[in-house]
Parts: C-alpha cells; structure tokens; sequence
C-alpha cells in the first residue's frame, strides 16, 4: 500500500469537504469543537509531524510551536495551507530517510511511520468533517481496512500502559470481519486480552463478540464516529463487549 500517494489523495479529499463550509459548524463526532477547530488540528498536526521528522526530533514537540501553525484567513489559502502541510511532511521524510528514527507519541519509530499515521488522522477526520456537513463518505476497503490495522497497532501499545481497564476482560475475544471483496485476511482481526491491554491477529475465528460489515462502516465504529446501529453491521455474540470496549479504548 502506498502510503504517501494515499496521505496526498486523503489531504485533497479533505480539503474538497471543508473548502467554503462554514467554520463554526459544531462537530458531533467531537465535542466542544468546530469546524474551523478541526481544520486547525488537522493542518497543523501535518506541520508538527514535518517539524519532528525534519529536525530528526527524538523528543516531544509541543504542536503549539509548530511553524505556520494557524491557516489563513481565506477558504483558497486555507485549502492551500493543507497541501502545503502534507507536502511538507512528505518532504522531510524523504530527506530524512523512511527509516530514520524519530520520537512518535509511542515511542521512537522509522520517519515513515508519520505518513501512514497521519494518512489515517485526516481520513477519519474527513468524517468528522462530511458528518457535521452531512455529507456522504466512504473509504476503499483496502484504505479502511489498513485504518483498522493501524489503530489496532497503536491500541495495543497504549491500552498497555497506564491505569485505565483493559478494553477486554479475561478469556474475552472480539472478531471484525469485512464484507468487501478482495481484502481476504487483511481484511479480518481476531483481538485477545494480552496482560493489561490487548494483542490481535488477521486470523479467522469465532469471538465472543463478532462484528461483520463494510470496512468504513468498522473502522467508524472502531474510532466511534458512528453508532453500529446507525450502520448495515452485524452484531453477533455478546453486545456488553462491545459497550465496555468503547469505553475503555481512548478517542
């Protein structure tokens, strides 16, 4: 999967649903946000992620010192301002080399690993985005499907730290399945408790819970963006997994 092609095409997607909206639209997916307070973190988290692989940075950068941080005025600049961000991220990791270690909020990883991340970030929120316009969206499966992945990487790292509940409890599995065509194991998660946090598999299997349905449809619910009752996904199982998980797995 290419990363950065997908990181550039996502960046003009998002761009196309924000361009002329109204920035003071509140975001029910977000609470307490705006529009225009989206557009901000989305732009500026792309110029943060530049700023630490561009410096070879192997500590925290606080966002808030992030050159060109805040966009314009104008909708054209401001569309402006986000694909400058993204090129500029796309830049510095190729300057710096895809492996070139640098500081991530999980600890130190390869310079590429910030494309994929932030490919993510701003796909889901292009969500938020065409949710509080109410706007249609979608992903490629295979986009979606990776989105999943990767929050589920990142899930297993940090529900491991801290004092916050473990997102399952005891011998207690969870299974995702896709319906799109063609993702075959990609597109399939068998997730465990592993000590405090969790561990997961592309495995097939059955779970105490199992989810089936699109991979956009998933991954919106994994991140809740939506409701699963608000979707074509199937619920099988135990649906009191589902509930402690969302409340135990951080926005």
């Amino acid at each position: 999967m290419d990363h950065a092609a997908l990181f550039v095409e996502h960046n003009r997607l998002f761009s196309e649903v924000i361009h002329n909206a109204d920035e003071s639209t509140p975001l029910p997916t977000c609470p307490d946000w705006t529009l225009g307070q989206l557009i901000r973190h989305v732009g500026r988290g792309d110029r943060w992620a530049a700023q630490i692989v561009g410096d070879r940075l192997e500590h925290f950068l606080d966002p808030r010192s992030v050159h060109d941080g805040k966009p314009p005025p104008d909708p054209d600049g401001t569309v402006a301002w986000l694909h400058d961000g993204a090129q500029r991220l796309l830049d510095a990791v190729n300057q710096a080399g895809g492996d070139t270690p640098v500081w991530t909020f999980l600890g130190t990883r390869p310079a590429k690993w910030w494309v994929r991340r932030r490919l993510h970030e701003v796909a889901v929120h292009r969500a938020d985005a065409a949710i509080a316009l109410k706007r249609d969206f979608a992903l490629q499966p295979e986009t979606a499907a990776d989105g999943i992945s990767e929050w589920l990487e990142r899930l297993a790292i940090q529900a491991g730290s801290g004092d916050a509940a473990a997102p399952l409890d005891g011998d207690t599995t969870m299974h995702l399945h896709c319906t799109d065509p063609g993702l075959d194991k990609a597109g399939e998660w068998t997730i465990r408790r592993c000590g405090t946090g969790i561990a997961w598999s592309h495995e097939h299997g059955k779970g105490t819970l199992a989810l089936r349905g699109g991979a956009t449809d998933l991954l919106l619910a994994m991140v809740r963006r939506v409701r699963v009752t608000d979707t074509a996904i199937q619920m099988f199982g135990d649906d009191g997994v589902w509930e402690k998980w969302l409340e135990r797995t951080p926005l």
